[in-house]
């Protein structure tokens, strides 16, 4: 729901290439077809001029990438009390071999704390997360009219994310609430 809604939002006005590991997933999209059940990302990919196009390939998807949004899913390990984020680790690590100079944007649910941890562990320090508000089934919609955007970080970086994400969303600019504080703070707003 977080990588098709988004891909479909920003590639309104922006290039974006999506990477999935499925293939079905990837042909459905570049068929314009919903991988999803969701009636405004089925509607936007059959009647909106998109400039979308989905792979599996890392190197395509990533060299010359500005902004790199994670949303793989992290479940929650119960014997553990924690999320696996070893997914967000091994691609973030992907990405800064192929292209060292993107922006990375966490979207997948992680513990508080963790996007501080990543970029210790990476020594990357243009990573933050930005929490979504999306309901099943009304993700794009959810995009398109959002409640608020939140953005763990202040940096230019993050300013331009927020202006990406306004300019795509059909709800008045005015009524768009951002929130931008720090990756920490805005993973407790998760």
């Amino acid at each position: 729901y977080v990588g098709s809604s988004l891909s479909i939002l920003l590639s309104q006005h922006n290039e974006v290439i999506a990477l999935d590991i499925d293939n079905k997933k990837i042909k459905k999209i570049n068929s314009k077809q919903s991988p999803i059940q969701d009636d405004y990302i089925e509607n936007y990919l059959k009647t909106h001029p998109l400039n979308l196009v989905a792979t599996s390939e890392k190197n395509v998807a990533y060299l010359n990438a500005n902004f790199i949004i994670i949303c793989t899913p992290t479940n929650f390990v119960s014997e553990l009390g924690s999320f696996d984020t070893s997914s967000i680790e091994m691609i973030s690590r992907d990405i800064l071999k192929i292209n060292n100079n993107a922006t990375i944007i966490i979207k997948s649910t992680i513990p508080i704390g963790y996007t501080e941890k990543l970029k210790k562990i990476l020594n990357y320090d243009n990573i933050f997360f930005s929490p979504e508000f999306l309901r099943e089934g009304k993700a794009l919609y959810d995009n398109l009219y959002p409640s608020r955007i939140v953005v763990g970080s202040k940096n230019i970086y993050a300013d331009k994310f927020v202006s990406l994400l306004i300019q795509a969303a059909k709800k008045d600019k005015e009524d768009i609430s951002v929130i931008k504080t720090n990756s920490t703070e805005a993973e407790s707003i998760k």
